[in-house]
């Protein structure tokens, strides 16, 4: 996940970015050549009803923006996503004031400035977990992980009945970079180890 400052819309007043970015806007032509895109991660809450994603990607285009990713999902009756926009350095401003005006339509935004990814000596593994609910799941799983130093690419967690019974299964997909001497069966008996029903399935390379 990208890293950066996070802000609310009422941190962001009209006519002033974030620190740095109107001091790129004066720099000369050939600098400015270089700096041509800045790139915008925008985490977003709203109402769930027809209309919310064409609304926000109407704003983006109007400005000057250019929707890169994203990942969306409606849960308990919101909307929720990230994404990532690119936008011209001179069109950066205006781009965050437009962003900062959805809240009118109930859309609350948090923004934050990309920062440029290095590269690391992890390897992306798929993880496929299975076992019965319980309060603190999530946490045991994620507290173990960063133990072994693993970090958490991709999460999508789900609570459901068993097909059998009324009993509630957790069911967890996820990415994961894994430090490349870190074998795969002791993080899979680890992970294993958290609770006698838990089922886990660790596959080398990232499922798309």
């Amino acid at each position: 996940m990208a890293n950066g400052t996070r802000f609310t819309a009422s941190e962001l007043p009209l006519g002033h970015a974030y620190t740095g970015k109107t001091d790129a806007v004066s720099k000369s032509p050939v600098q400015k050549e270089e700096l041509t895109v800045d790139h915008l991660v925008v985490t977003l809450v709203a109402p769930d009803k027809p209309g919310q994603v064409e609304r926000i990607s109407q704003c983006i285009a109007e400005h000057g923006g250019n929707w890169l990713e994203s990942r969306m999902s409606r849960m308990a009756g919101q909307f929720a996503g990230i994404l990532k926009v690119g936008v011209e350095a001179e069109k950066y401003d205006d781009l965050i004031n437009a962003l900062n005006g959805l809240s009118a339509h109930g859309i609350r935004m948090l923004l934050a400035e990309s920062v440029v990814e290095t590269s690391d000596t992890t390897r992306l593994i798929s993880m496929e977990l299975v076992g019965n609910d319980r309060p603190g799941i999530v946490r045991d799983i994620t507290r173990l992980l960063a133990g072994q130093g693993v970090n958490v690419e991709h999460l999508i967690t789900d609570v459901a009945p068993a097909p059998m019974s009324s009993e509630l299964l957790f069911h967890a997909e996820a990415v994961l970079g894994v430090p490349q001497d870190l074998s795969l069966d002791d993080l899979q008996m680890a992970l294993e180890t958290l609770a006698d029903d838990l089922m886990v399935e660790l596959v080398l390379g990232a499922k798309e």
